[in-house]
């Protein structure tokens, strides 16, 4: 069974460790350290409430999270591994956090995402309407944007 929560700072140790074993765009815990990322700093960010998300745990352990960036609108990450693909999991998520990005204030929100259409992601996003910027990030990521609809 599922479960999906609001993260906590004690969730962050087991976020750096399976953003390592996705099936794409893996990174190791090392690579993150490497550019600033570890769990102290991301139990921090969770804390002072700049990183919100939420995880998915499945018999205790950690099965996927996603977090954005309430300061920027930017959805940071977005991890599932890889058993739990294909099951809606990711699209909830991402529901969750966007949701909260806009509830804060964001009309439009960004993402970094592979270019590469072979790469599960790329069309991920786009089936979900986000759009490309045309701009790259400085991780070689082109940049996406979602845009909220105007009410009128």
């Amino acid at each position: 069974m599922l479960e999906i929560r609001p993260a906590f700072p004690v969730d962050a140790q087991a976020c750096v460790r399976l953003r390592g074993m996705t099936r794409e765009n893996a990174i190791s815990v090392e690579r993150l350290a490497s550019i600033g990322i570890t769990a102290s700093s991301w139990a921090q960010d969770i804390e002072s409430g700049k990183l919100p998300g939420w995880v998915c745990t499945s018999q205790g352990e950690m099965v996927g999270y996603c977090f954005g960036d309430s300061t920027t609108g930017e959805v940071v990450v977005l991890a599932l591994l890889p058993a739990y693909e294909g099951q809606g999991l990711g699209r909830k998520l991402l529901a969750l956090v966007t949701g909260h990005l806009r509830s804060v204030g964001h009309s439009t929100l960004f993402l970094g995402c592979a270019a590469d259409p072979n790469v599960r992601s790329h069309g991920f996003y786009r089936h979900l309407g986000w759009r490309s910027t045309g701009a790259i990030d400085r991780y070689g990521d082109e940049v996406l944007e979602l845009r909220s609809l105007a009410v009128c």
